[in-house]
């Protein structure tokens, strides 16, 4: 946008150094699918390391120079590392090279800016973009001095270096200023799915865990899916029937990453809090990854970091078809709930054992049970006809009649309360117990 840089072409040469003061180092196989997702054709290596990073260029100068002999070889327009590199090591870099030179926070703002199709998400991706950009303008200008005086050409007395920074901070503050609108606009959502008592959940999980082929799968939405990282940037959400249990709401999100740059996360926090405010998140794991563990600790970091750590999860184990001896199922804990589920979203193998899971972990606040009325309560057996509430009904020799029913409890509460009744006071029948034994009269809640 703003810079002059020497002509590059999609040619990439990849650098990872093995820094052994870093614990948690980034993954090198990771960054080459990274690259390859960005569209770019790696056609060298470059591995090394040190106990810590070179202040000025990074790598030390024995690399550098092997570094500038594989860019001569393959006459490589772009240099991309696997690190986050400061914008004076960035800019050293490039003056040494004579060629463009990327960090990973870059690569994954160009692959976010590739991916996005929706007005939020090009906002959100720009704003990150923007950020980024604000500390590394200088190296734009370093052909210019002050701007030109002379008739018709004196400007209030700032560099041009001083007049983007002036305008890149008017575009961010704007670009803010309609996130919140957006913000305030999902914000709107939610409380009216919450005043309906309509359950959202949330599908998260690390990139290219297949997420969205899931999501296509359970709600035939039709979004983009494909087999790399980052396929999907802008949420969507369809609504899905859980049976009994009514409807809810699911929303797909953007795949996590490990080492995710921060302003990436709060660019797409709008986007991010359909996770933090769903009642359950589906966390989407490939079970073929031999990171899995790893994958799955990165996603709670991020899920921490927007708050949504507190939330239910139910893991959603998929890609069993890449494994061998794995069929579907469900794992239950120790309180007999679901935990996890084992699935192939491709092959549509386990997604039924994945509605039951779900509908019963979402069923904690659906009132099923068998409740007897006497001959005066016909009003409310009407009522809950009406609701489709009544799944069998008995008549017995007192004229007083059993019926099953189910229906969400906060409909039963409202639907008692005009009849002037109460949760407590509904006669429930238990069918197994002994008929010289007295009717129970507590509601059985699943």
């Amino acid at each position: 946008m703003f810079f002059e840089r020497p002509d590059s072409g999609e040619l990439a040469i990849l650098v990872h150094l093995n820094i052994t003061q870093k614990v948690d180092a980034n993954d090198p196989r990771e960054f080459e699918e990274l690259v390859l997702s960005a569209g770019g054709d790696p056609v060298a290596f470059l591995t090394g390391q040190r106990t810590v990073p070179d202040s000025r260029y990074f790598i030390g100068s024995g690399k550098l120079d092997e570094l500038r002999s594989l860019v001569m070889h393959h006459q490589a327009g772009l240099v991309i590392f696997n690190h986050e590199l400061s914008p004076s090591q960035e800019r050293n870099i490039e003056k040494e090279l004579q060629c463009r030179v990327l960090d990973r926070n870059g690569l994954i703002l160009d692959i976010f800016a590739q991916r996005a199709r929706t007005h939020e998400g090009k906002l959100q991706v720009e704003l990150a973009q923007l950020e980024h950009m604000s500390t590394r303008l200088i190296r734009g200008w370093t052909h210019l001095e002050r701007q030109k005086g002379g008739i018709g050409l004196r400007g209030p007395g700032e560099t041009q270096l001083e007049t983007d920074r002036r305008l890149l901070r008017a575009r961010i503050k704007s670009i803010h200023k309609r996130l919140e609108k957006v913000r305030k606009q999902r914000e709107q959502g939610r409380r009216s799915r919450s005043r309906a008592e309509i359950p959202t959940l949330s599908l998260v999980g690390y990139t290219n865990a297949g997420k969205s082929t899931l999501f296509n799968v359970v709600t035939d939405a039709g979004v983009y899916a494909k087999d790399q990282l980052f396929a999907t940037l802008d949420p969507t959400m369809r609504r899905i029937e859980l049976g009994n249990s009514g409807p809810a709401v699911l929303a797909d999100t953007v795949g996590f990453i490990s080492h995710l740059p921060h302003r990436l996360i709060e660019a797409f926090r709008a986007t991010l809090e359909e996770a933090a405010n769903a009642d359950l998140l589906l966390h989407v794991i490939d079970v073929a990854d031999e990171e899995r563990a790893r994958n799955i600790y990165q996603v709670n970091e991020v899920l921490e970091e927007i708050g949504a750590n507190e939330i239910p999860q139910l893991l959603v184990y998929n890609k069993i078809d890449l494994m061998e001896d794995y069929s579907p199922r469900i794992d239950y804990d120790e309180q007999g709930k679901p935990c996890a589920v084992w699935l192939s979203a491709q092959n549509n193998l386990g997604v039924d054992l994945l509605f039951e899971a779900i509908t019963a972990l979402v069923a904690e606040k659906i009132f099923q049970a068998s409740i007897r009325l006497e001959m005066s309560e016909g009003s409310l057996r009407a009522r809950l006809y009406r609701h489709n509430a009544v799944l069998d009904e008995r008549y017995q020799e007192d004229g007083s009649c059993e019926m099953d029913i189910c229906l969400p409890e906060v409909d039963l509460i409202k639907l008692l309360a005009a009849e002037n009744h109460s949760l407590d006071s509904l006669v429930c029948v238990d069918n197994h117990r002994n008929h010289d034994e007295p009717a129970v009269r507590t509601a059985n809640r699943h």
